[in-house]
């Protein structure tokens, strides 16, 4: 099976499965290879299951019309008049402060915090519930206490978004069929 392999400063082993069906796996610098290769071959059902959903899920792309420069656009700019007043709100709650706010159209993230601060939103997630929209606020904004996706900081996420876990699963299965739309 081919694969390819991202080491960095992580703890764990991950697979993941992108939409043009490659197999990516992040594994840290002191795991042997021997046992990344192991832990493949114990998640080969996994591997297969999830490629089979992923091609199934591009075909159902290839059905689907991508959205318009004009419906990105439209989109942006709700986003712009959305975002900032929910995040000032959110910032005085958690009691954290923040630099500008950009809207993006990206592909792979609904939402991403620099370490100066910047918070980054996609466009899209204008179509998708208040709540969720909500959650990737509170999401970003807890990374200014924890820039990392510890328990310290998922712990800070659930203080302020007890049912962030719903939240979060909502987002990723209705955020997908959108993503999709990207193209």
């Amino acid at each position: 099976m081919e694969y390819t392999l991202i080491r960095s400063r992580r703890k764990t082993v991950q697979i993941s499965i992108r939409p043009d069906l490659s197999i990516v796996v992040k594994a840290p610098y002191h795991v042997p290879l021997s046992e990344i290769e192991g832990f493949i071959r114990q998640k080969s059902a996994w591997i297969a299951k999830n490629l089979e959903k992923m091609s199934e899920r591009n075909l159902a792309a290839e059905k689907t019309p991508s959205f318009s420069a004009d419906e990105i656009k439209d989109l942006a700019k709700q986003a712009l008049a959305y975002f900032p007043p929910l995040a000032e709100k959110w910032a005085r709650e958690i009691g954290v402060s923040y630099g500008r706010i950009t809207i993006r159209n990206q592909r792979t993230r609904w939402g991403s915090c620099s370490s100066s601060g910047n918070l980054n939103f996609n466009c899209l997630l204008m179509m998708l519930p208040e709540n969720i929209r909500e959650y990737v606020v509170i999401h970003e904004l807890c990374h200014r206490i924890e820039m990392n996706h510890s328990e310290a900081f998922w712990a800070e996420v659930k203080k302020h978004c007890p049912d962030y876990t719903l939240r979060r699963r909502l987002l990723k299965e209705e955020g997908a069929a959108l993503m999709r739309r990207l193209r």
